[in-house]
Protein backbone atom coordinates (compact mmCIF):
# COMPACT_ATOMS: atom_id res chain seq x y z
CA UNK A 1 0.00 0.00 0.00
CA UNK A 2 1.69 3.48 -1.24
CA UNK A 3 0.41 6.13 1.47
CA UNK A 4 -1.00 9.06 0.05
CA UNK A 5 0.62 12.93 1.46
CA UNK A 6 -2.87 13.55 3.00
CA UNK A 7 -3.31 10.56 4.96
CA UNK A 8 0.32 11.58 6.63
CA UNK A 9 -0.70 15.13 6.95
CA UNK A 10 -4.22 13.96 8.89
CA UNK A 11 -1.99 11.61 10.59
CA UNK A 12 0.35 14.39 11.77
CA UNK A 13 -2.71 16.59 12.93
CA UNK A 14 -3.78 14.20 15.39
CA UNK A 15 -6.54 12.88 13.43
CA UNK A 16 -6.89 9.28 15.25
CA UNK A 17 -8.76 7.57 12.09
CA UNK A 18 -5.77 8.44 10.17
CA UNK A 19 -3.28 6.28 13.20
CA UNK A 20 -5.37 3.81 13.48
CA UNK A 21 -5.49 3.12 9.38
CA UNK A 22 -1.66 3.54 9.18
CA UNK A 23 -1.20 1.40 12.54
CA UNK A 24 -3.09 -1.56 10.21
CA UNK A 25 -0.61 -1.26 7.42
CA UNK A 26 2.39 -1.42 9.74
CA UNK A 27 5.17 -0.58 8.02
CA UNK A 28 4.83 2.32 5.27
CA UNK A 29 5.47 2.44 2.01
CA UNK A 30 5.61 6.38 0.11
CA UNK A 31 6.73 8.23 -2.45
CA UNK A 32 9.73 10.28 -2.60
CA UNK A 33 7.30 13.00 -3.57
CA UNK A 34 5.15 12.77 -0.57
CA UNK A 35 8.15 12.78 1.71
CA UNK A 36 8.63 15.98 -0.73
CA UNK A 37 5.49 17.64 0.03
CA UNK A 38 5.60 16.64 3.74
CA UNK A 39 8.67 18.76 4.36
CA UNK A 40 7.74 21.61 2.16
CA UNK A 41 4.42 22.43 4.72
CA UNK A 42 7.56 22.00 7.74
CA UNK A 43 7.42 24.72 9.99
CA UNK A 44 10.19 24.49 11.94
CA UNK A 45 13.15 21.73 12.93
CA UNK A 46 10.97 20.35 15.52
CA UNK A 47 8.39 19.17 13.05
CA UNK A 48 10.91 17.51 11.03
CA UNK A 49 13.06 16.23 13.77
CA UNK A 50 9.49 14.40 15.04
CA UNK A 51 8.36 13.50 11.71
CA UNK A 52 11.58 11.65 10.79
CA UNK A 53 11.27 9.84 14.29
CA UNK A 54 7.83 9.34 13.28
CA UNK A 55 8.39 7.45 10.14
CA UNK A 56 11.84 5.40 11.73
CA UNK A 57 9.40 4.55 13.97
CA UNK A 58 7.08 2.79 11.67
CA UNK A 59 10.45 1.40 9.62
CA UNK A 60 8.60 3.79 6.15
CA UNK A 61 10.24 3.05 3.07
CA UNK A 62 10.55 5.89 0.29
CA UNK A 63 10.43 4.75 -3.37
CA UNK A 64 12.61 7.13 -5.67
CA UNK A 65 11.29 8.72 -8.49
CA UNK A 66 12.71 6.52 -11.10
CA UNK A 67 13.60 7.65 -15.23
CA UNK A 68 10.59 5.04 -15.55
CA UNK A 69 8.35 6.55 -12.79
CA UNK A 70 9.11 10.14 -14.31
CA UNK A 71 8.24 9.19 -18.24
CA UNK A 72 5.19 7.74 -16.79
CA UNK A 73 4.08 10.68 -14.86
CA UNK A 74 5.15 12.25 -17.93
CA UNK A 75 2.50 10.18 -19.75
CA UNK A 76 0.07 10.55 -17.28
CA UNK A 77 -0.10 14.56 -16.83
CA UNK A 78 -0.29 14.54 -20.81
CA UNK A 79 -3.29 12.62 -20.58
CA UNK A 80 -5.33 13.91 -17.80
CA UNK A 81 -4.05 17.23 -17.07
CA UNK A 82 -6.39 19.07 -18.95
CA UNK A 83 -9.38 16.57 -18.25
CA UNK A 84 -8.99 15.79 -14.92
CA UNK A 85 -6.71 18.18 -13.36
CA UNK A 86 -4.25 15.84 -12.59
CA UNK A 87 -1.16 18.03 -10.99
CA UNK A 88 2.66 17.00 -10.93
CA UNK A 89 2.78 15.66 -7.25
CA UNK A 90 -0.33 13.64 -8.01
CA UNK A 91 1.27 12.21 -11.26
CA UNK A 92 4.20 11.11 -9.89
CA UNK A 93 2.71 9.34 -6.74
CA UNK A 94 0.40 7.68 -8.83
CA UNK A 95 2.96 6.66 -11.47
CA UNK A 96 4.96 5.02 -8.51
CA UNK A 97 2.29 3.33 -7.49
CA UNK A 98 1.20 1.75 -11.04
CA UNK A 99 5.30 1.08 -11.55
CA UNK A 100 5.30 -0.53 -8.11
CA UNK A 101 2.22 -2.59 -8.43
CA UNK A 102 1.24 -0.95 -5.26
CA UNK A 103 -2.73 0.51 -4.15
CA UNK A 104 -2.58 3.85 -2.92
CA UNK A 105 -4.23 4.90 0.01
CA UNK A 106 -5.78 8.74 0.01
CA UNK A 107 -8.17 11.32 1.03
CA UNK A 108 -8.28 12.56 -2.69
CA UNK A 109 -9.68 9.45 -4.63
CA UNK A 110 -10.41 12.14 -7.57
CA UNK A 111 -6.96 12.87 -8.15
CA UNK A 112 -6.17 8.78 -8.72
CA UNK A 113 -9.14 7.45 -9.97
CA UNK A 114 -8.51 8.23 -13.61
CA UNK A 115 -5.55 6.54 -13.46
CA UNK A 116 -5.33 3.09 -15.33
CA UNK A 117 -4.12 0.34 -13.64
CA UNK A 118 -3.84 1.66 -10.23
CA UNK A 119 -6.12 0.75 -7.35
CA UNK A 120 -7.46 3.32 -4.93
CA UNK A 121 -8.43 2.86 -1.13
CA UNK A 122 -10.86 5.53 0.37
CA UNK A 123 -9.88 7.09 3.63
CA UNK A 124 -12.04 9.20 5.17
CA UNK A 125 -10.92 11.51 7.51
Amino acid sequence: MLVDTDVLIWHLRGYPQATRRLDELGALTLSAISWLEVLQGMRNKAELVAVKKMLDKRSARLLPVTESITLRATELMESLTLSHGLQMGDALIAATAVEHQLPVLTANVKHFSAVAGINVEAFAP
